[in-house]
């Protein structure tokens, strides 16, 4: 039987981030297996770790929701990293090459924690009117909280908002139905002296995601790019859902690198064939 990793991401300490289900040797098994798999799991996401396609790449991952796949997120992302290194896996290189279906992701090892290059953005500028006067809504957030928004879609499609500061931000009780199909992400500058620079929420498939890689790559690749954040700060998420996700956020160069501690949890066997 394949081998089942589950991992806490973006936290040193298990239960205080966001847990990632991860299937060893998931090839030969069917698209609708994995689906029905990653829909029991019940958790933001569940990946599937394969052969890769490109000799270019480590390994391949698809990446699932309990509703969908996705080409891309970040949390799965460092948490199937996680679990081939754990399992044996050893990169070609010096550094860890993920294939995915946004293409080869680059991961990098600092010590205790793992860091991903963020993926360029498939959609970014301004977010139209009318869009943004229903995330608004959805959010109940008056003109004045909202300081500029921005298309910031590396993969699940997020409209990334940037608020008045860090109260507003974990002040948001969102209304789903009202939000509908967009994904969004919030970000607010916290108060002078504080040990993160932003308080991040993300809103999406009627839930609260508790700590998100690609939002935060995201949110970086725009906030640095335009000179709004430094060029190496750690946000904080997951605070209104009784988590402590830390996710360190650095531009080297042309690339916006974005890491955190990783915990494994459960180690064991998965019976899906």
């Amino acid at each position: 039987m394949p081998k089942f990793t589950q991992v806490d991401v973006f936290t040193d300490e298990l239960t205080r981030g966001n847990a990632l289900a991860v299937v060893h040797g998931a090839d030969g098994l069917s698209d609708e297996r994995m689906a029905a798999f990653a829909r029991w799991t019940n958790l933001s996401e569940t990946t599937f770790l394969l052969q890769p396609s490109d000799p270019a790449a480590d390994y391949r991952v698809r990446i699932f929701t309990p509703g969908r796949e996705l080409p891309f997120a970040g949390h799965p992302t460092l948490g199937s990293a996680r679990a081939w290194l754990a399992a044996g896996g050893e990169p070609k290189a010096g550094h860890l090459v993920q294939e995915c279906g946004a293409g080869l992701v680059r991961v990098r090892r600092d010590g205790d924690r793992l860091a991903f290059a963020a993926p360029p953005l498939r959609r970014s500028g301004p977010v139209d009117d009318a869009d943004l006067a229903a995330v608004k809504r959805g959010l109940h957030l008056g003109d004045a909280d909202v300081l500029d928004a921005r298309w910031a879609d590396n993969g699940p499609g997020w409209v990334a908002l940037l608020l008045r500061d860090a109260a507003t931000v974990l002040a948001i009780e969102p209304d789903f139905g009202a939000l509908g199909s967009f994904k969004v992400g919030v970000a607010g500058a916290q108060p002078a002296g504080s040990d993160t620079a932003f308080e991040v929420r993300a809103f999406s498939d009627v839930v609260e995601d508790p700590v998100t890689g690609s939002l935060n790559a995201a949110l970086g690749q725009w906030l640095i790019g335009d000179g709004i954040a430094p060029e190496s700060y750690v946000a904080a998420q997951g605070t209104r859902l009784g988590r402590r996700g830390r996710v360190h956020v650095e531009r080297d160069g042309e690339d916006v690198w974005v890491g955190g501690e990783t915990v494994i949890g459960i180690r064991g066997e998965v019976d899906l064939w």
